[in-house]
């Protein structure tokens, strides 16, 4: 369900596993239940979360005060994030900034819309892979429920193997073990110490493609992008 990296007094940094739930669900044991058991602890608090789909790094606290601090640097925006996604297609545009309010429609899907009265903001850089599939290097600049999938999605290029946003219509012959968004860099500073984890994906047939590793070497360090400002 999950991979431990780091721990200290006060959180712990996990790489969670694709298709693992939050919480205890009548089929499976949920994640939080499995930390909390494996790491004796009576309590766990999330300061974020990864759709069942995502995998990759989280963050989780050990104690209320620490979850309080780490929850207002989210709100904030000084915990840098970074994740990593394959699509198929051609996107409207290959690198840039999505802006747009998120208004719930059918089924539980989300839409992007164009008016910006409470933006979801993502901005990204990408890379063909010449097999058919592209690289996304992604950093979300809010924090809105499935933003990273329906903002692919507006750009043409829904997220390989989403169950909510992705087809196989376009794509019949690309066959998917899993959804491809994945946690991939966090940045922040924690009580005046400067913390940095990297993950990268240890699951689904096409991250672990010598051409998705060749160019995510590429991506190592994305803060030196040239990521533009955000007014």
């Amino acid at each position: 369900m999950y991979k431990l990296l780091f721990s200290n007094d006060d959180f712990i940094i996990i790489s969670k596993s694709p298709g693992v739930p939050f919480h205890k669900k009548p089929e499976s044991t949920g994640l939080f239940d499995k930390i909390r058991s494996d790491l004796q602890l009576s309590k766990v608090y999330p300061v974020h979360r990864l759709d069942t789909m995502t995998s990759g790094l989280l963050i989780i606290a050990k104690s209320k005060y620490a979850a309080q601090e780490l929850a207002k640097a989210f709100r904030e925006r000084t915990i840098e994030k970074y994740y990593i996604a394959l699509a198929p297609g051609t996107p409207k545009k290959k690198q840039g900034t999505v802006k747009g309010d998120m208004i719930k429609g059918r089924n539980g899907v989300w839409i992007l819309s164009h008016s910006t009265e409470r933006p979801a903001i993502t901005q990204f850089f990408s890379a063909g892979l010449g097999n058919g599939l592209r690289l996304y290097i992604l950093k979300p600049r809010t924090g809105r429920t499935h933003q990273l999938r329906v903002m692919m999605k507006s750009i043409s290029v829904p997220i390989l193997g989403d169950p909510a946003y992705y087809t196989t219509v376009k794509h019949p012959r690309i066959l998917f073990d899993r959804g491809y968004l994945h946690a991939f860099i966090i940045r922040f500073t924690f009580r005046g110490m400067p913390f940095a984890f990297s993950d990268l994906p240890r699951a689904g047939i096409h991250f672990l493609t010598p051409e998705c590793i060749t160019k995510l070497q590429e991506f190592t360090e994305p803060w030196n992008l040239p990521w533009p400002k955000i007014d």
